[in-house]
């Protein structure tokens, strides 16, 4: 037992441990998300999806789970063996990156840095990378289309992004994400979707702005993790699979696993800018390390099944659409929404 006690000490298990709790919170969020998703989706187009496994089918994303690691890994024969076994992994890990300077509650953050936010943009990019190589390792063209796709929604999706990001820092002041969280304490009025906390005229000012960029950054947010109606890397009715075509067993999984780790990495970046982060919609009330952790996932699991909602409401947008959007629409109302910000900032 001492021995034990000794080694848990060490500040290098202890790193290992503190960073082994978000991969248990995802492998929890990703069956409850998946068996969410598939109830959504039956409700929405009048049937019953999951029943059999458990009571109402809730056994069911265990078993699939199951089912895809116990597939055989298939690799095809003109594939680049090396970067096809990466790929995977590297999409992962980018995500899996990116949660490091999450602030899930006002004491649980893996590393509460100054440029949290910039990190957690450039810790995502990897993901491109990773989706380019592997629809390009697998040597099929569908694989090939699909990475190329994503790549370059992925790239433009990013500007309007990231101005969304820019008009928010201008306003707190500060791009570390805790910092950003404790400015918006005290309430759902203090809440940067309401104006922060600002004085009354500010406030007002800079409410529509703010609404208008929650709005910019949720699109956008919606193509880079490919979810309909911007789903046209995967677009199962010309891609087959997509980038993830060749992929099968544990890898798919993988796949499967990032995909759903991102979607909730870039609900948590709205929860924090937004929506106050951790903070409890009652002042006081609820507050703390514990109620912070539950409103933080309650108010990311929200956006979550928004993005799910709109999945299976709205229909794929053509690849001139999707352009049309990023660049004629979401970026020039992003750019104004700075400009107008900087005056009402320095007034």
């Amino acid at each position: 037992m001492e021995t034990l006690q000794t080694i848990l000490r060490e500040p290098i298990i202890t790193t290992v441990l503190l960073a082994l709790i978000p991969l248990v919170f995802l492998l929890i969020y990703a069956l409850v998300t998946l068996y969410g998703e598939m109830k959504m989706a039956a409700h929405i187009q009048n049937r019953l999806a999951y029943m059999e496994n458990g009571w109402h089918g809730t056994l069911q994303p265990i078993a699939d789970m199951l089912k895809l690691l116990q597939k055989e890994d298939i690799i095809p024969t003109a594939a680049d063996k090396f970067l096809f076994i990466l790929a995977p992994y590297l999409v992962f890990m980018g995500t899996y990156a990116s949660f490091a300077v999450v602030p899930f509650s006002s004491v649980f953050i893996g590393s509460n840095i100054d440029l949290g936010i910039f990190y957690l943009v450039a810790a995502s990019s990897l993901v491109v990378v990773g989706l380019l190589m592997s629809g390009w390792a697998s040597n099929n063209k569908w694989s090939l289309f699909g990475a190329l796709r994503s790549a370059a929604q992925i790239v433009s999706y990013e500007i309007p992004g990231v101005l969304a990001i820019l008009g928010v820092v201008m306003v707190l002041g500060t791009m570390n994400m805790q910092t950003m969280t404790q400015l918006q304490d005290g309430g759902i009025h203090n809440w940067l979707i309401l104006g922060g906390n600002f004085p009354l005229g500010q406030k007002l000012a800079l409410l529509p702005f703010m609404f208008l960029l929650f709005v910019i950054y949720l699109l956008s947010s919606m193509a880079e993790v490919n979810r309909t109606p911007f789903d046209l890397p995967e677009a199962e009715s010309e891609l087959v699979q997509g980038y993830n075509t060749e992929y099968s067993g544990m890898k798919f999984a993988i796949f499967y696993l990032a995909e759903y780790a991102n979607l909730f990495l870039v609900s948590a970046v709205v929860v924090v800018m937004f929506f106050g982060g951790w903070t409890s919609p009652f002042g006081e009330f609820m507050s703390g390390p514990v109620w912070g952790s539950f409103w933080f996932v309650l108010k990311g699991m929200f956006f979550v099944f928004l993005n799910i909602w709109l999945r299976w409401t709205l229909p794929r947008l053509r690849v001139d659409q999707l352009m049309y959007v990023s660049w004629k629409v979401l970026t020039p109302f992003a750019l104004f929404c700075i400009i107008a910000i900087g005056y009402i900032m320095v007034m």
